[in-house]
């Protein structure tokens, strides 16, 4: 009876603290381990089941011990809180990630592959890249206006700005140093995010579930690679309509008593991915507002009609995101003609 069946393991830096019980559910391990200490462990262990949190450095562990042999499962903070019983230390983690994982309807967190990682990460140090690029501009903009040179939104200005800052002969010596040390700078990151860009094209170029996404209207490549590499086995969602669910674009449910009340949208899930999906689709919708005759797709141009243009982007973030689902589930392509009608006006 003294067999471990399951283990919660509370990861950190340098500190690992274990929880197993036996198939009686009751506890036969409780151990702090440090991290030169674990992989010894683990290997003369017995395959059983290990749970973490699907935090810093989990990803990587949960490699390592599916080649040691067991059994790794991931799950979400949020979903472990609840069966924390009372003070909060390392020891109580480790014991609610024991409880949680063994709960039927837990929702566990696909493991990355390195590969799958490698990617997100050429997503974020952009995403980095572009902030910086961002406040530089922007602290051009503000100096520049300082010694009132103003200049036209967009950041194709900078570069005329910059030129016209460097040919006033009226600033300060030492303004024109600083600026150019500015433009440097800001040259240098454009450069930076370009070669970047190049890399994801590359990346969305290789990979057929990425581009057959990014054919729907407001999924370009960037949401394409996001979705390939964020979202978990499509499989195992029932519909579309969980897919949508858990990237956080449905309703918030507060319904009692048999009375349905829906509020704003959960805000689950990924947050860049949700953030990639909303402005991709609030891209669409203002071409549809700019465009003679309105949009080309009757069910948007319904949409438009009685629904601001921001709610109309979260239900068309949502709708996109169900036919992700659907073109990764089964494998098709995009087709613009199953566009569905719009309903017919009520009396």
């Amino acid at each position: 009876m003294d067999k471990i069946i399951r283990i919660g393991m509370d990861t950190s830096k340098n500190v690992f603290e274990l929880h197993g019980v036996n198939a009686a559910e009751q506890p036969v391990l409780r151990k702090r381990l440090r991290r030169d200490q674990l992989l010894a462990f683990f290997k003369q262990l017995p395959a059983t089941v290990i749970g973490m949190e699907a935090c810093g450095g989990a990803h990587q562990w949960a490699r390592v011990l599916r080649e040691l042999g067991h059994e790794a499962r991931l799950m979400a903070p949020q979903f472990v809180k609840p069966y924390v019983k009372r003070n909060k230390n390392d020891a109580a983690d480790a014991e609610a990630l024991c409880e949680a994982m063994s709960r039927p309807t837990m929702r566990f967190v696909a493991v990355k592959s390195a590969e799958q990682q490698a990617a997100l990460m050429l997503i974020g140090v952009r995403d980095q890249l572009v902030g910086r690029r961002t406040q530089i501009a922007n602290a051009i903009r503000g100096y520049a206006a300082e010694f009132g040179l103003v200049a036209a939104k967009g950041l194709n200005q900078i570069d005329p700005l910059l030129a016209r800052v460097a040919g006033d002969e009226a600033l300060p010596a030492l303004a024109r140093e600083l600026f150019e040390v500015q433009g440097r700078a800001y040259a240098h990151i454009q450069g930076q995010i370009k070669a970047l860009e190049a890399k994801l094209m590359a990346w969305h170029r290789d990979n057929a579930t990425s581009q057959r996404v990014a054919g729907i209207p407001g999924i370009g490549p960037i949401s394409g690679v996001l979705l390939t590499i964020k979202a978990p086995r499509p499989a195992a969602f029932r519909s579309g309509r969980y897919f949508a669910a858990w990237i956080g674009l449905t309703p918030k449910d507060h319904s009692t008593a048999g009375k349905q009340r829906l509020g704003g949208i959960t805000r689950a899930g990924d947050e860049s991915l949700r953030a990639a999906l909303v402005a991709g689709a609030t891209a669409v919708i203002q071409h549809a507002r700019r465009r003679k005759g309105g949009a080309a797709d009757p069910w948007l141009r319904a949409l438009l009609e009685r629904k601001s243009p921001k709610l109309a982007a979260v239900a068309l973030a949502n709708k996109n995101a169900r036919i992700a689902w659907k073109l990764m589930t089964s494998g098709e392509s995009y087709d613009p003609s199953r566009r569905r009608a719009a309903p017919a006006p009520t009396a």
